[in-house]
């Protein structure tokens, strides 16, 4: 397993890489097939001119399977703390759904250690609640950022008329938009 650790406006100091991987060493223990842990650690400057501790944890295992969580805080260690709690969430609802896709095949997966987290933290199965279609039209991301804004939503699907594929826009949390573009893999 790979540690990575990057930071953005701030130091990381001995005693904050020495806990980093201290608090990332574990995981691989509830997730064995455990590839790469990219920690990225960012100090954000508010318009209260209070600063804001963001630690977002990526990882990634044999399989290719992302999970990644962000939080703030105003406290780096909390952030952290709070951070690997909810990979911790993410990765009992992953494992969850790895045990019924494999319990009809009949085959072993090594699941690993269980989770130390509260048994009335982990959710329950996630039912769809809502469906929704709608028509698709060819158009600009420039287009879909209007559609977004005028629609009051945080993020848009639409038929991008430049590479002619399904794209998705969403708003940042820092107020800036993203575009997700599928790629075929």
């Amino acid at each position: 397993m790979e540690l990575q650790i990057f930071s953005n406006n701030m130091d990381v100091t001995p005693r904050l890489r020495n806990y980093v991987e201290k608090k990332t060493a574990r995981l691989d223990r509830y997730l064995p097939n455990l590839t790469t842990i990219q920690v990225e650690l960012a100090m954000e400057n508010t318009r209260s001119a209070v600063q804001r501790h963001v630690a977002e944890i990526t990882i990634r295992d044999e399989r290719g399977t992302i999970l990644r969580a962000e939080e703030r805080n105003s406290d780096m260690f909390a952030a952290i703390d709070a951070v690997v709690d909810k990979l911790y969430r993410q990765i009992e609802r992953y494992r969850g759904k790895q045990k019924r896709k494999t319990r009809g095949k009949g085959e072993e997966m090594d699941l690993g250690e269980p989770l130390p987290i509260a048994e009335e933290l982990v959710e329950e199965d996630q039912a769809i609640v809502r469906q929704k279609r709608f028509a698709l039209h060819p158009m600009s991301p420039d287009e879909a950022i209007d559609q977004m804004e005028l629609l009051g939503h945080d993020f848009y699907v639409f038929f991008n008329a430049e590479d002619d594929a399904v794209n998705v826009i969403y708003r940042r949390r820092d107020g800036t938009f993203g575009l997700l573009q599928p790629e075929m893999g």
